[in-house]
């Protein structure tokens, strides 16, 4: 369930004349809160406004004394599925959960190109790209950490005259960046993937506040189109399951394509 607006507790800056909306709230109890985290959101703030990171966000609406923990953390530039845990004692019992890999979780990915298979297993080890300018970057390599993703193909569409495949994956386990890595070694990276999408500029690019129009549109959408879709876990004698849509920008573009294959 999608609520537009949570209300908000505490003090909004003076530089906010109005309230914004902070985020889409899936579920929430006395011990959780979880989030439809938007593309674009770090989950930790890297500068002072209030409004920088999905943390400081959900102490704005918990209120100035809350402790709120993130039990899942995504990327930067991936929407969907966060859960936050309102006390430490609930972070410690779903991160075991995560610990354990008893969780399921499964993200939606439009990739370029036609996968030749409609299901598959990508199992490559990861570790640190030695090689690249990008601090952050990862690669399959040898000597890596074992890493694990499942596939399918949901369809195949053109849009403006080219390729791309709408994914649905699962990560069997859970290594940084992993999906954006695997998919890419499959030779089908993630439309809007700015650091293993061929061309690691488009990244330096932006954190160095030289992005080109040009460069904007190779990209094709505003962010990585990578959704965080659904959480599913037992805990405490239940099944949880906790699902997140896509934003308007990527079913928007989805919708516009030329046709279905």
């Amino acid at each position: 369930m999608r609520v537009a607006l949570p209300v908000l507790h505490g003090m909004i800056p003076d530089s906010y004349p109005t309230v914004a909306e902070l985020f889409d709230i899936i579920h929430e109890d006395r011990e959780l809160l979880v989030i439809n985290k938007p593309a674009g959101l770090v989950c930790h703030p890297t500068k002072g406004d209030v409004y920088s990171s999905l943390i400081s966000r959900v102490r704005l609406h918990l209120g100035p004394d809350s402790q709120p923990h993130l039990v899942n953390r995504l990327d930067r530039e991936t929407s969907g599925v966060t859960m936050v845990a309102k006390d430490l004692d609930t972070a410690r019992e779903l991160r075991q959960l995560w610990e354990q890999r008893q969780v399921e979780k499964d993200y939606l990915a439009v990739v370029h190109g036609h996968p030749p298979e409609p299901h598959g297993v990508i199992d490559a080890p990861l570790g640190k790209d030695e090689q690249s300018r990008v601090v952050i970057k990862d690669c399959v390599r040898a000597d890596g950490a074992a890493a694990r993703t499942e596939y399918w193909v949901q369809y195949g569409f053109t849009h403006g005259r080219l390729p791309f495949s709408l994914l649905l994956v699962r990560p069997m386990t859970g290594r940084k960046h992993q999906i954006r890595i695997h998919l890419s070694h499959l030779g089908h990276p993630i439309v809007g993937d700015k650091i293993y999408g061929g061309d690691e500029d488009l990244y330096l690019a932006l954190v160095e506040d030289r992005q080109t129009p040009e460069q904007r549109q190779r990209l094709i959408l505003p962010h990585h189109a990578l959704q965080a879709c659904e959480l599913r876990f037992g805990w405490r004698g239940q099944k949880s399951v906790f699902r997140a849509e896509p934003e308007p920008w990527l079913v928007s573009w989805l919708e516009s394509r030329n046709s279905q294959l």
